[in-house]
């Protein structure tokens, strides 16, 4: 397999960069612009691989979605519009996109049959199979109908109580967009607090949403209203940056329009926690979600534990958290992220094995991992194993190298960043 050869870079990096559209508000927003009625327009879309299958998807479910760049116009058909596909829905490398599809065709009158790629085949499904079949929706797939592909008849949906066993966004998006389908009230109670970009948009789209705590309530029947989307800056493509930032000696990044949701900071915590230096400035609101810019100077950093309630508003975060803590003075302990396991990878074994390849001294634990620090990265071999946050997590880590990095599928990044490289040469001065 080809690989890409970085070299190491030894200065500060210095400039400003726009981040790419959030990869779960762009895909929501498809979403949400096909099962309301009327025009949705959506701007600063993130055109990586996984949203450009959710708009293949629902193409094929008959709507019409008009691109152009990072902007979209949807032609909304409400969830009675959606028609039944003659082909796979193909969801490529997207667990977004397969979790809260089947969620909204739960209760659509048709057979669907949803597939992807390798990756998507090896994740486990059941914990949104079940509420699902709970409600009334008939599904079933590979190994007792918890693997893809997946056959789906929707149909008439009972409301659902439910107590979600793991904290997960996708889990309780599924379930609100077939609760909004539903005959009469549904309730959906988290363990913890996850990313709440579905209930902001439900609201957005003129839906009717409660939240008390933990405890989500939401009433079936509603017709959603067409509205238009700007989509913040990604955090999670932002992570990258900002750890490039505060490891790269001599740096100063300014990255503009990220969005902020408190149930995705979880990164700006930690970063404070290990003596970052690092400001939000210039906060605002747009389209229902909090977003600023911010900016990373080079720090010293110190371990730090990261565990408990936090863990869901960073958990896409860790393997460049995993990075950052090599450059810390001191152990970091990461633990509390089980869900690390059924990600693009297992994310725990490929973070510290990849790592360890650098000359990391980091080791996996049930749910997490210690990271030992501070340590001089040495350079290697190393691959992304096809997960797009782990080829990033490399990437930045190449920069820190005392020799060449020779990065294996490297492509895997297009996934959420496609201009990623772009973006990080531009930075080196």
């Amino acid at each position: 397999m080809e690989s890409l050869t970085l070299k190491p870079f030894n200065g500060g990096l210095a400039g400003e960069i726009g981040i790419p559209g959030d990869k779960s508000i762009s895909h929501r927003s498809v979403m949400f612009g096909a099962i309301s009625h009327g025009v949705t327009t959506v701007t600063n879309f993130l055109p990586g691989d996984d949203c450009l299958s959710t708009i293949s998807c629902f193409r094929k479910l008959g709507v019409i979605i008009e691109e152009n760049g990072q902007n979209l116009r949807i032609f909304g058909k409400g969830f009675e519009g959606l028609t039944e596909s003659a082909e796979f829905l193909d969801v490529g490398n997207s667990g977004t996109t397969i979790r809260l599809l089947m969620g909204i065709l739960a209760g659509r009158p048709f057979y669907s049959v949803l597939h992807g790629d390798e990756s998507i085949a090896k994740r486990p499904m059941i914990r949104v199979t079940d509420p699902l079949k709970t409600m009334g929706a008939s599904i079933d797939g590979r190994k007792e109908g918890g693997f893809t592909p997946l056959g789906i008849r929707g149909g008439n949906l009972n409301p659902i109580h439910y107590k979600l066993p793991v904290a997960s966004a996708q889990v309780k998006s599924a379930l609100l967009l077939a609760a909004l389908q539903a005959k009469g009230e549904s309730v959906i109670v988290e363990p913890a607090e996850t990313r709440d970009h579905t209930e902001r948009m439900i609201q957005q789209f003129g839906g009717n949403i409660q939240r008390e705590n933990r405890m989500i309530k939401i009433k079936g029947g509603q017709t959603l209203k067409a509205s238009d989307v700007h989509v913040p800056g990604d955090i999670s493509s932002a992570a990258f940056f900002l750890t490039a930032g505060a490891v790269a000696d001599g740096s100063e990044l300014t990255l503009k329009n990220v969005g902020l949701n408190p149930t995705r900071s979880g990164i700006l915590d930690v970063m404070e926690d290990m003596g970052a230096t690092l400001e939000v400035i210039t906060e605002k609101e747009a389209s229902r979600e909090p977003v600023g810019d911010l900016i990373i100077r080079s720090s010293r950093l110190r371990g730090t534990v990261i565990e408990g309630d936090i863990i869901p508003r960073l958990i896409d975060e860790i393997p460049i958290i995993a990075l950052l803590a090599t450059q810390a003075e001191g152990k970091t302990v990461i633990k509390d992220a089980a869900e690390l396991k059924v990600k693009e990878t297992n994310r725990i074994d490929t973070v510290v094995g990849e790592l360890r390849k650098l000359g990391a001294r980091i080791e996996a634990t049930e749910d997490g991992m210690i990271v030992y620090g501070k340590t001089q990265l040495t350079g290697g071999r190393v691959s992304s194993h096809g997960d797009h946050r782990i080829g990033m997590m490399l990437a930045i880590a190449s920069l820190i190298c005392k020799d060449e990095v020779y990065l294996e599928n490297h492509q895997a990044i297009s996934v959420s960043y496609p201009q990623f490289f772009e973006h990080l040469n531009s930075l080196k001065r």
